[in-house]
């Protein structure tokens, strides 16, 4: 069973497409994570950044996933908020090892969890404390306190340490997240 079919259990789904947004600052490793999600032969070796949104197409067994990757640069932000209707789960990435925009990521979190378009929706949120391969990297559960999770009481969220180079905690990060 491949990481989609993962984030199907997950989300309990019984739909045969499923939008998945995948969103954070840049050079936070999304582009990354969601090359390594892809089946083997579909995944490629040079991981550019993304600018203004990409999309990209997997099928598994039984569903079909469009994930909307979307640029983390400031300028391109405001693009997020045209793909929180079509959305059905998010993908948060935060780069654990830049201490010095914890704050800005919790202020564009704060924002999406705001929105009209997602605050009444019970839309499940993996987040990847990415980049702990990074020297001196904040854990998942210091990432977690600094983006203030626990007070997100009307949707389902897992936080999980990742390395999406290495593919490292993103299985994990599925598997461990809570059916909705």
């Amino acid at each position: 069973m491949g990481l989609f079919d993962k984030l199907a259990g997950w989300l309990g789904l019984k739909k045969k497409e499923v939008n998945v947004l995948c969103l954070g600052l840049d050079n936070s490793g999304k582009t990354t994570i969601i090359n390594q999600l892809k089946p083997f032969n579909a995944q490629t070796q040079d991981i550019v950044p993304t600018i203004g949104f990409s999309i990209e197409k997997f099928k598994t067994s039984s569903l079909s996933f469009t994930v909307f990757d979307m640029s983390g640069q400031g300028r391109y932000r405001n693009l997020w908020e045209h793909y929180y209707k079509e959305g059905q789960a998010i993908i948060f990435v935060v780069d654990s090892g830049d201490k010095l925009r914890m704050v800005v990521a919790k202020e564009e979190l704060d924002t999406l969890l705001n929105h009209p378009d997602i605050k009444h929706r019970r839309i499940p949120l993996l987040f990847f404390a990415n980049k702990m391969d990074v020297r001196d990297a904040l854990s998942s559960v210091k990432v977690s306190q600094l983006l203030c999770l626990e007070k997100i009481k009307d949707k389902p969220w897992h936080i999980c340490a990742s390395d999406a180079v290495k593919g490292e905690g993103l299985l994990e990060g599925l598997c461990d997240m809570k059916k909705p």
